[in-house]
C-alpha cells in the first residue's frame, strides 16, 4: 500500500477563529490517524516564488485513508469552524 500525504498552504486571515479550527482538526487528524509532518514552521524558500503562507504536511497509511479523513465528520467539524478564519490550499500526493 502506498502511502499518501495532504499538503495544505493556508492563510489565515482570522487567528483567534483559526485556533478553533486548530482544535477541531487536531482531533480529526487523531481520529483518523493522520502523522503530522509540518504545522505551521519556518518557511525559507530556496527556489521560485512560491511564498506559502502557513504550511501543513499530513501522512496518512492511503489515499484513499487521506480521502476519508478530508470526508470524515470530525474533519466537516474543522472545516465549519475555520469558515471566515482562513483560506485554504489543500491537495493529496501519493507517497512513494
Amino acid at each position: 500500500m502506498t502511502s499518501a500525504y495532504i499538503l495544505a498552504n493556508v492563510a489565515v486571515t482570522n487567528p483567534e477563529q483559526y485556533e478553533e479550527y486548530k482544535k477541531w482538526s487536531s482531533a480529526a487528524m487523531q481520529a483518523h490517524g493522520a502523522e503530522v509532518c509540518v504545522r505551521g514552521g519556518k518557511v525559507e524558500v530556496l527556489e521560485g516564488d512560491w511564498t506559502p503562507d502557513r504550511l501543513v504536511l499530513l501522512k496518512f497509511a492511503s489515499v484513499e485513508a487521506a480521502k476519508a479523513f478530508d470526508a470524515s465528520p470530525e474533519y466537516g467539524k474543522a472545516r465549519a469552524a475555520r469558515q471566515g478564519a482562513a483560506i485554504m490550499r489543500m491537495v493529496i500526493v501519493e507517497g512513494v
